[in-house]
């Protein structure tokens, strides 16, 4: 990956659990045996404006305002040749694909431009990795102060529309970590760049796992990619057109996930 702009990338790490490969599956279900799926508006609204504005390791510009991408979306891999990293993201893109409404995302067809980059890397090249992308000091400024097991990041535009993300992930601490980081970093890599530690039921809290797209984290996606949501949004502009939105997006993820609406 170049390096880009300081003033543009806005990165998030996340520090993981290492489970091992042969209780990833056995994990991830447990996890969705016992997840909570029934929240109140306040409780959804309280993470998506936790995680939708400000940025965990700020660079530069402006954070008060909703970034996501205005548009198709689609997402190349790269990196070490792992065949099943790279089947297990092509599923956890289509997953993503039918969770979130009106997000148009599909892995890129070879050769073609591509949105996201995901470069696969082995734990012990992370760090060199990072500085590759950032330089050699964002990268000591971003270990020390998040210390990620996996990385993301996104440049935009003056209009706050993302234009390019770039997602870090490692191969080689299990099914359970790999998934875990997958979903997060390339959730986060839409938009919801923020971590927040207040939050119990996001996996943008850097002390919850899941390895999986919760009921919980797609509220906040199917918010940020509706319709009447825009980039460069205030936090007011927000609330004033939430009466339409949030009503519209709670029928959707409750008739995906055979949820009784409140």
């Amino acid at each position: 990956m170049p390096p880009r702009p300081a003033s543009a990338e806005k990165p998030s790490g996340a520090t993981k659990t290492v489970a091992t490969k042969s209780g990833g599956t056995k994990t991830v279900a447990a996890k969705q045996r016992a997840e909570r799926k029934l929240f109140s508006d306040a409780e959804i609204l309280d993470g998506f404006f936790k995680t939708a504005f400000g940025a965990e390791f700020h660079l530069a510009g402006r954070v008060d305002r909703i970034r996501r991408y205005d548009g198709p979306v689609r997402v190349a891999i790269t990196g070490v040749a792992r065949r099943d990293r790279t089947t297990q993201l092509g599923r956890v893109i289509a997953d993503i694909a039918t969770h979130v409404a009106n997000l148009d995302i599909a892995l890129a067809e070879p050769g073609a431009e591509a949105q996201v980059t995901v470069t696969l890397v082995r734990d012990r090249n992370l760090y060199p990795a990072i500085a590759k992308s950032y330089g050699v000091e964002r990268a000591r400024e971003i270990r020390s102060s998040l210390d990620p097991q996996c990385l993301s990041g996104f440049r935009k535009n003056e209009r706050y529309e993302i234009q390019h993300s770039d997602v870090l992930l490692t191969v080689d601490n299990g099914d359970f970590v790999f998934l875990d980081c997958a979903y997060e970093e390339l959730l986060q890599s839409l938009g919801p760049i923020n971590d927040t530690d207040s939050v119990p039921w996001t996996m943008f809290n850097d002390d919850v796992q899941m390895g999986f797209f919760d009921v919980y984290d797609q509220y906040i996606l199917n918010i940020l990619y509706h319709p009447l949501i825009k980039p460069g949004m205030t936090v007011a502009e927000v609330k004033a057109v939430l009466p339409q939105v949030l009503p519209e997006v709670r029928a959707f993820v409750a008739k995906l996930n055979g949820l009784r609406q409140e």
